[in-house]
């Protein structure tokens, strides 16, 4: 917003003030980072076998014997059944009788059952995580993925909302309320009695978590300035939320218990209660509101705060021009009106769903990966904070478009080139995996603040809403092609990295934004498809006469 930045201009960009409200809204997300995938370790598979009571009374031969073997998907050896055992009646049949497993008894014609008695876990990794505490595996295998859904549903639904209730109660508001929404939710988990219990509660988690992160994403772009905003929204917020991820497996290395791991992740929340008389509400939504003493009050206190001294009067000018501007309103319809902007939307939703299948399913998979689980999740968390700083660097020097699909093409190669890794090469492997995922982050740090430039001031809050849940949809998705491994250990590498490339490919059709001025309108906007256009579109005189309105409608930022 010109006229705010103008009238607030004299506070400074980088004093005290800004300096808190930079570093403590950062701090708030650093929870979101360790919460968004925390479900890798709450929700790891243990080793697992079908028990055999120990009141039943068989020899020892039997009783090693009674799990029958059954060729690895992954590595293509026997290994014992995770889902079946030799049929328990005929085991103790052949026992009483003194006949030998393999010796006396031709064990492939030996009948099998399901686990009628439950599992064995292999707790030395684990003490427990949800899939052994309700036995999420065999048949009920399913309800894995479905949990990391839940909760990315639950991300869905925040989405949707956090923005109009920050809109309608202001920022500071709904920030530490979801805030609370999210610690009380993260501790309400350890009490859960069953896996339905568990995810009903999981969503709300998720809900609270996204719409704190939102909502703290914008309160930071609304109260700084327009050099240390970018910063912020890019560099700082990303950085941060890596310093969560990458705190989440050095506390799940020393709490391998899932009620007691949930009971460290909630405990931080309570850090955030102090911030409350540090963090102000934002001015411009106070402006928004009417509430302009409240407005100057805050920039009073900066100033303070940055040791300047206000002028008498700051925004009672500005408010009443505000008041008195007719302003056209805009909805998710605009973005599917004309042919330009539908293209242009539809090419970002499905890059923006890719990407997120990308980061969350890669993100994900790190327990499933060969050696220490904890020390892949650490891994997956540190490969982001170069990619952060890559995405900055290219975002600023380089080509927004061919930014965005050369590091989408590049992820999706290096996915691919994993099926092609010998089944012995686990290091060259989980290399190529967190390069893809390096590569993915990359693209997802570059597609926000890329979709931000190509849309009009008038749409640009709709089409990033739109654009996030796109995401979301994507992160919903994102389990279920892990859970494709059960099938073939290659087959989530295959689709992922030929969407990953199809889209990075697809990509070269958005229009070029570096250098060119922000749209203000629609008719401002750049055309679809942009890989042939070299300069930004300027108005016709028959436009200039028929957006007379529009262009007086714009929003205020």
């Amino acid at each position: 917003m010109t006229d705010y930045e103008a009238a607030t201009a004299f506070i400074g960009e980088w004093g005290r003030f800004q300096q808190e409200v930079f570093f403590l809204l950062c701090m708030s997300i650093i929870p979101n980072g360790f919460t968004a995938l925390s479900i890798v370790f709450l929700a790891d598979t243990l080793p697992h076998r079908c028990l055999i009571p120990t009141q039943v009374n068989l020899t020892d031969a039997w009783r090693n014997s009674s799990i029958p073997l059954e060729v690895d998907s992954h590595s293509g050896t026997l290994v014992p059944s995770k889902c079946a055992r030799y049929k328990l009646q005929d085991m103790l049949d052949f026992s009483d009788r003194g006949l030998l497993p393999g010796v006396d008894v031709n064990l492939s014609n030996v009948s099998t059952e399901g686990c009628l008695d439950g599992w064995e876990y292999d707790r030395s990794v684990y003490i427990s995580t949800i899939i052994s505490e309700w036995d999420l595996v065999c048949d009920d295998g399913w309800k894995n993925p479905l949990t990391s859904s839940i909760f990315f549903c639950g991300v869905l639904s925040g989405s949707l909302i956090s923005g109009q209730l920050s809109d309608r109660y202001g920022r500071k508001m709904v920030l530490f309320g979801t805030i609370a929404v999210q610690t009380v939710a993260t501790f309400l988990l350890v009490f859960s009695q069953s896996w339905v219990m568990f995810c009903a509660i999981y969503f709300i988690v998720g809900l609270g978590a996204i719409s704190n992160y939102v909502t703290a994403f914008v309160l930071g772009t609304e109260i700084l300035g327009q050099h240390v905003r970018t910063i912020f929204s890019t560099a700082g917020v990303s950085l941060f939320f890596a310093a969560g991820y990458l705190l989440l497996p050095l506390l799940a290395f020393f709490i391998r218990d899932w009620r007691m791991l949930l009971l460290g992740l909630a405990l931080p929340g309570l850090f955030c209660v102090p911030l409350w008389w540090y963090i102000p509400e934002s001015p411009r939504w106070l402006l928004a509101q009417g509430r302009v003493e409240e407005a100057e009050a805050i920039i009073r206190n900066a100033a303070k705060r940055n040791k300047i001294e206000a002028p008498s009067v700051i925004f009672s000018p500005l408010q009443k021009e505000l008041q008195s501007d007719q302003r056209k309103a805009y909805n998710i319809c605009d973005l599917l009106r004309s042919p330009n902007i539908r293209w242009l939307s539809i090419t970002l939703w499905l890059v923006w769903n890719t990407v997120t299948i990308g980061y969350f399913a890669l993100s994900l998979n790190t327990a499933n990966l060969h050696g220490n689980a904890f020390f892949n999740c650490f891994l997956s968390a540190l490969v982001e904070i170069p990619a952060y700083i890559l995405s900055w660097v290219m975002f600023r020097w380089f080509s927004r478009r061919l930014s965005l699909s050369s590091t989408l093409v590049m992820g999706g190669m290096f996915l691919l080139l994993i099926q092609l890794v010998p089944a012995n090469q686990f290091f060259l492997a989980i290399t190529l995996e967190m390069m893809g995922k390096f590569a993915v982050t990359t693209a997802f740090a570059i597609v926000y603040a890329y979709t931000a430039e190509l849309y009009p001031t008038v749409l640009r809050n709709t089409a990033l809403g739109t654009c996030s849940m796109a995401a979301r949809v994507g992160s919903i998705i994102a389990p279920y092609f892990i859970y494709l491994r059960s099938y073939s250990v290659s087959l989530p590498y295959i689709l992922m990295g030929s969407l990953t490339a199809l889209v990075g490919l697809l990509s070269l059709l958005l229009p070029e934004t570096r250098g060119m001025p922000l749209p203000d309108t629609i008719t401002h906007m750049q055309r679809f498809p942009g890989c042939c256009q070299k300069k930004p579109n300027t108005l016709t005189q028959e436009e200039e006469k028929e957006n007379p309105a529009e262009r007086k409608s714009l929003v205020v930022q």
